[in-house]
């Protein structure tokens, strides 16, 4: 049988595969189809966890009661869930556990490019690296059997391009894993220092076994065309690039377990030719264990040090040309290039444009109203990472001197908020500070895709589910000033934010609307222009909607995309723009 597959796709069927019990993590492009493709299998639990770290945690519970079980996020969530994926590394495992990085070259949508490679081999634990649609499943599946065998943690490396490519699969039928129940080892599952000693001599031996199985296994070690004069040595997508561009020219090791490396195998295979090249993306990570064995390789001067490979660089790098020919060549069309921008109708607009003309220093987050930041809103000075607009915020406020003193805010998503804000809200209640949060609540995670998270009210199928209460939640931390405001009433944002600044003590401030596209909200008829009224002021464009253009230089709605919001109507105050009466 053959299927038709995502990446992502064939990593659940992988896991369904394998016999898994349960699945949870954390959405994340690319990794967010992983657990919404296996939600499809009836006999698998699935959840999403508020973070990554928490997804880790469940799942690891549920390897010690002996079933297998998979954690899914994207590499910056690995991150956050580093404490316990590290620890686990010593601990082991009872049921089969795969924890899948999503890593993200050339950040598509992401705000590094770290290579999680490193991460793994810091980690001391197992890492497999599928290199297309068909290796996403069989890997997967193989994973779960290498967990239990080595009792390790299995890293599934995944990138952006191996995740969401389509590909042909062959599936194969559900294994049924031997039973197995919690064994309570106090001297395993205890990581006092006097037992992580003890397991530490495990995790080597562990890491031992792994690389004689890199070493001698053809199906996760194979070598394509041996006896060339040239020589590839490659893992992951870049295999696809090398196998395309050389053909038969040259010999290739495709790794498929990259940690531990196979390194006897590497070293017999750079002594059977002439030229050796490494192909990876990001950084030189099988470039330097070859040349701390003393081995000549070529790699990492010969491509960019950032993005993506692709047959063209991959060309070079090997062959010294790029003949790659373009299939398409757009080169004299006419393609206007239109930066990403908050949705027509977003909630998040008029609060951005609020800051704006208030001109605040926003200390911002990770989530759709991070475009806050990009023209013509500008309006967000800062995004780091998950949770670290409450803590920069309360950090900028203390330190930014009298003249800035009472502009502070900081900006978080309601996912974001429950994912790593709490945490920076209690510090702020604990220490005295006098900044101001805001929480903007759609009630989804919507950046991801409209994934739902304990705000919500429903589970990962769609399901009714127990639905937290943010103001609840502040006010449980020590909050005192709690408001819930209309992000659609601009004199109410901006009454709200004057006076929660003006407080002396630590306020919250929630802008409460539901997400025009998860809800399908539609507020009121077109908004249209009366050019007569019209000053060309310009503050209805600078309101940012893809649904306000210009037209012989007055403002033009497209009556398709205007959702009626009101937000640009707001802001007129020449009485230009109105809503259409309705026919």
């Amino acid at each position: 049988m053959k299927k038709l597959m995502l990446g992502n796709e064939a990593v659940a069927r992988g896991a369904w595969e394998a016999g898994v019990a349960f699945g949870s993590g954390y959405p994340g492009t690319p990794s967010t189809e992983i657990l919404e493709a296996l939600i499809h299998y009836d006999d698998v639990l699935v959840q999403w966890a508020p973070n990554e770290k928490v997804g880790y945690e469940v799942v690891m519970g549920a390897t010690l009661a002996g079933k297998r079980a998979i954690a899914t996020m994207k590499h910056v969530g690995l991150n956050v869930a580093a404490d316990p994926f590290f620890s686990s590394s010593y601990m082991g495992v009872n049921g089969g556990l795969v924890v899948v990085s999503a890593d993200d070259p050339a950040m598509h949508s992401s705000q590094d490019e770290q290579d999680n490679r490193y991460l793994a081999k810091a980690a001391k634990v197992v890492m497999v690296e599928p290199s297309d649609v068909e290796e996403s499943r069989w890997m997967t599946k193989e994973a779960f059997a290498l967990s239990e065998e080595l009792d390790t943690p299995v890293l599934l490396r995944m990138t952006t391009r191996v995740c969401h490519q389509t590909g042909i699969t062959f599936p194969e039928d559900r294994i049924t894993p031997p039973e197995k129940a919690f064994v309570k080892d106090i001297s395993k599952y205890v990581l006092l220092p006097g037992h992580a000693k003890q397991r530490r001599h495990k995790v080597e031996e562990r890491l031992n076994k792994a690389r004689e199985i890199g070493n001698t296994s053809d199906r996760w070690s194979p070598i394509i065309n041996p006896g060339k004069k040239i020589g590839v040595i490659t893992s992951g997508v870049a295999f696809g690039y090398v196998l395309e561009v050389m053909g038969e020219e040259a010999s290739i090791l495709k790794l498929g377990i990259t940690n531990p490396l196979p390194l006897e195998r590497m070293k017999k295979f750079a002594g059977s030719v002439e030229t050796l090249f490494v192909v990876e993306e990001l950084e030189p990570y099988i470039e330097e264990a070859l040349k701390a064995m003393g081995i000549k390789v070529k790699g990492s001067e010969l491509r960019p040090y950032t993005g993506e490979l692709d047959l063209k660089s991959v060309e070079k790098m090997l062959k010294g040309t790029e003949s790659v020919k373009v299939t398409v060549d757009l080169s004299d069309a006419k393609i206007n290039n239109r930066p990403p921008t908050l949705c027509p109708g977003c909630s998040h607009r008029g609060m951005f444009t609020t800051f704006r003309d208030m001109g605040l220093r926003v200390m911002g987050d990770i989530g759709c109203y991070t475009l806050g930041a990009v023209n013509p809103l500008k309006a967000m000075d800062s995004c780091m990472c998950m949770g670290a607009s409450v803590g920069m915020a309360e950090g900028l406020d203390r330190f930014c001197g009298e003249k800035e003193r009472g502009k502070t805010i900081g900006v978080i998503g309601d996912s974001t908020f429950f994912h790593s804000g709490i945490t920076g809200l209690i510090d702020m209640v604990v220490n005295r500070s006098k900044a101001t949060l805001v929480i903007l609540d759609n009630s989804l995670t919507a950046m991801t895709g409209g994934q739902p998270h304990p705000g919500t009210g429903m589970d990962i199928k769609g399901m009714a589910a127990p639905k937290l209460d943010l103001v609840e939640i502040c006010h449980a931390v020590g909050v005192k000033r709690v408001r819930v405001i209309d992000p659609y009433k601009l004199d109410e944002v901006k009454a709200a934010l004057e006076e929660e600044l003006a407080a002396e003590e630590v306020s919250v401030i929630i802008a409460k609307a539901p997400c025009v596209l998860g809800f399908k909200k539609k507020f009121n008829e077109p908004v249209e222009v009366t050019i007569e009224k019209c000053i060309r002021c310009g503050k209805c464009i600078r309101v940012g909607c893809m649904a306000i253009g210009e037209k012989d230089g007055y403002p033009d709605i497209d009556e398709n995309l205007c959702t009626g919001c009101g937000v640009c109507v707001q802001f007129c105050q020449d009485g230009a723009l109105n809503f259409r009466k309705k026919k």
